[in-house]
């Protein structure tokens, strides 16, 4: 094990407790041309162009116009047993944003995942003149796309859920796609993607290693797409449109983010592309009045690591001895991304993590009193909110303010493996 300088929530973290953390280095702007604000409002408009497509390719998107999008519900009595749960009061309204219920793959990598392919796509097409500018983008679920896409190929390394979407979106298209899976991905996952013609590598090790091979296995073919989840700018850019949605959704709700109305939200951590464009596109279009925070499992807090001692992507789990092993398989990533904890170092207000033990009793509840089911790793959002109204820098403004906890997937596990521990 290596040596790091004493700190308190390093401490902490190495002895599987759970930690709350404030970034004392957060300021809430990121200027830096890594990510522009430019590069969202192209991921936005592409999709808009996608719609039609998208339509004709997966028909329960009709309702929506072809735009893939979740409702955000209130959860009232999910919020009076958060309330008994953890002996706190919450004044303000609590919400689900539904990333769990989106359409094509059912969990928050259909943003970014489905982006980066339709982006991908799209270029093929245009530089080999099947498509044009001004097209009508469904004539893409024509044959004779098909027959182009067959010849290039899709990877990617995953825990799960990017891996569905990325293997869903691509075998539709007609690309040739392969999937790297960790040992932590469930089985039924593995099964779906084989069911729709997506090849799947199975290892006996962790995230890392499932990327490391799929990136290997990309790098000599020059017709061979690799969507590298620890640094791709697509899918942090696809991620990050979700705030012009959910804009239009908290106008719905009379919500009005603000000094008087602040709005706190958690988002489940992995390896932190999905909650860091996420945090990305809120704190563009809200700034100070939205506060972000990442929940991640205390035997993988990978993110929270990286950015408490400054050291990033360049320290992992195991170097301070923890072991990665978490029942929350989307969670289960011992290094961040060196992308996303670069731009969330001064985006981001803080971080908790949460026992295991808390995860499946959290979804029966929300089961049995919303009827909504989410993956057990997503309710690694819920505990944050006790953090937030205990702690003294938010206390007074989160007693104000109104709580959106970011559910991350759940809406495709079989009915028979929704609380497998």
């Amino acid at each position: 094990m290596k040596e790091f300088a004493k700190d308190k929530h390093v401490e902490q973290m190495k002895e599987y407790k759970e930690v709350f953390w404030v970034n004392d280095g957060y300021t809430g702007i990121y200027d830096d041309t890594e990510i522009t604000e430019e590069m969202v409002r192209e991921a936005s408009d592409r999709l808009k162009r996608f719609a039609p497509y998208i339509m004709k390719a997966f028909p329960e998107t009709v309702e929506t116009g072809g735009i893939i999008e979740s409702p955000l519900r209130e959860i009232p009595e999910m919020k009076k047993y958060l309330e008994n749960r953890y002996g706190i009061s919450v004044p303000g309204k609590v919400f689900l944003k539904c990333d769990s219920h989106l359409a094509v793959s059912g969990s928050v990598k259909a943003r970014g995942g489905i982006y980066e392919i339709l982006k991908l796509a799209e270029k093929i097409a245009l530089e080999e003149g099947l498509l044009r500018e001004g097209d009508d983008y469904s004539v893409m679920a024509g044959e004779e796309f098909r027959k182009l896409f067959s010849g290039y190929k899709v990877a990617v390394g995953s825990t799960g859920n990017l891996g569905l979407s990325i293997g869903i979106i691509s075998a539709e298209l007609g690309f040739d796609v392969t999937v790297h899976m960790s040992a932590d991905a469930r089985q039924w996952k593995k099964d779906m993607l084989r069911s729709k013609g997506v090849t799947v590598v199975e290892y006996p090790d962790d995230y890392q290693k499932a990327v490391a091979e799929g990136r290997k296995t990309a790098a000599d073919n020059p017709k061979c797409h690799f969507v590298d989840d620890e640094s791709s700018k697509d899918l942090f850019c696809g991620y990050a449109v979700a705030s012009e949605r959910i804009k239009k959704q908290f106008e719905e709700q009379g919500i009005m983010p603000s000094e008087e109305n602040p709005v706190f939200v958690y988002l489940p951590c992995g390896v932190g592309g999905a909650p860091g464009g996420v945090t990305y596109g809120l704190k563009k279009m809200f700034g100070d009045n939205i506060h972000c925070f990442f929940a991640e499992p205390t035997h993988a807090p990978c993110m929270m690591l990286g950015l408490v001692t400054g050291k990033h992507d360049e320290i992992s789990c195991r170097d301070i001895g923890i072991d990665g092993k978490t029942n929350a398989d989307g969670l289960a990533v011992g290094r961040p991304s060196p992308l996303v904890s670069n731009v969330m170092e001064t985006l981001l207000e803080g971080a908790y993590t949460v026992d295991d033990a808390q995860l499946i009793p959290l979804a029966e509840n929300l089961l049995e009193l919303e009827e909504i089911y989410i993956e057990p790793s997503a309710c690694a959002a819920f505990p944050g909110i006790k953090d937030i109204v205990l702690s003294d820098k938010y206390k007074d403004s989160a007693a104000k303010g109104t709580h959106v906890f970011w559910a991350t997937g759940g809406s495709m596990v079989p009915l028979e493996l929704r609380f497998e521990d």
